[in-house]
C-alpha cells in the first residue's frame, strides 16, 4: 500500500508560512513600496524610463516638479511607449512670472495636466520617422506640428535641443513650453 506524504508536507509548510510575522518596520516598507506604483520600482541596471531620465537631468527640475504636482510620475514611469517633448528649466523660465507657481497649486491641477498632456504622444516617434509638417495627436487630444528641416527639429516652433532614448520611449528636450490653445 502506497502512502501519499505530499499532502501533509505541503500543509505543514503552508501553515508555517502563515505563522511568519514581519517586523513592523519591514511591513511598513513593503506597504510603501506597493503604494508607490511603477515609479517606486528601484532598478539601477536597466535603461532609465522617461521620468527617471528627467529626474537625472539637472535641467528638468521644474518639469519633474510639475509631473509630481499633476500626479503623473507613475503614468510616465509605465511601459509606454511615449514620445515626450520635455521643456527644460530655461523654457519654464520664459513663461510670465508666477505662472509655474500658480499651475502647481492643487486648484489648478486640471490645467496643469492639460499642459503636460500636450507634451506627450503615445507611441515612439524616432528622429528618422519625422516627416516635414507632421501632425501628432497628443494625450490631451490636441495636435502639435512637428517639423524637420535644415535647422533641426521643431515642435510648434519650439526647438529640439537633444534627443534621449529611454526604456519606455523617447524624450525630445525642447526650449519652449508648449501651451494648448
Amino acid at each position: 500500500m502506497k502512502t501519499n506524504f505530499a499532502l501533509p508536507v505541503v500543509l505543514f509548510f503552508g501553515l508555517l508560512s502563515c505563522n511568519k510575522t514581519q517586523a513592523p518596520e519591514q511591513a511598513e516598507t513593503n506597504t510603501a513600496t506597493v503604494q508607490a506604483g511603477q515609479s517606486g520600482v528601484h532598478d539601477d541596471e536597466s535603461q532609465k524610463n522617461v521620468v527617471q531620465t528627467a529626474m537625472a537631468s539637472p535641467d528638468h527640475k521644474t518639469l519633474v516638479a510639475a509631473l509630481d504636482a499633476a500626479g503623473y510620475v507613475d503614468a510616465l514611469s509605465n511601459a509606454g511607449p511615449f514620445t515626450v517633448f520635455a521643456p527644460n528649466d530655461a523654457a519654464f523660465a520664459k513663461l510670465p512670472a508666477g505662472t509655474v507657481e500658480d499651475l502647481v497649486k492643487p486648484e489648478n491641477k486640471l490645467k496643469l495636466r492639460d499642459i503636460l498632456e500636450y507634451h506627450v504622444y503615445v507611441g515612439v516617434i524616432r528622429e528618422n520617422m519625422i516627416q516635414p509638417n507632421m501632425t501628432l495627436n497628443q494625450v490631451n487630444s490636441k495636435n502639435v506640428m512637428v517639423t524637420k528641416g535644415e535647422t533641426g527639429i521643431e515642435v510648434n516652433g519650439a526647438k529640439v535641443l537633444a534627443v534621449v532614448p529611454t526604456s519606455n520611449g523617447i524624450v525630445y528636450v525642447i526650449d519652449t513650453v508648449l501651451l494648448p490653445e
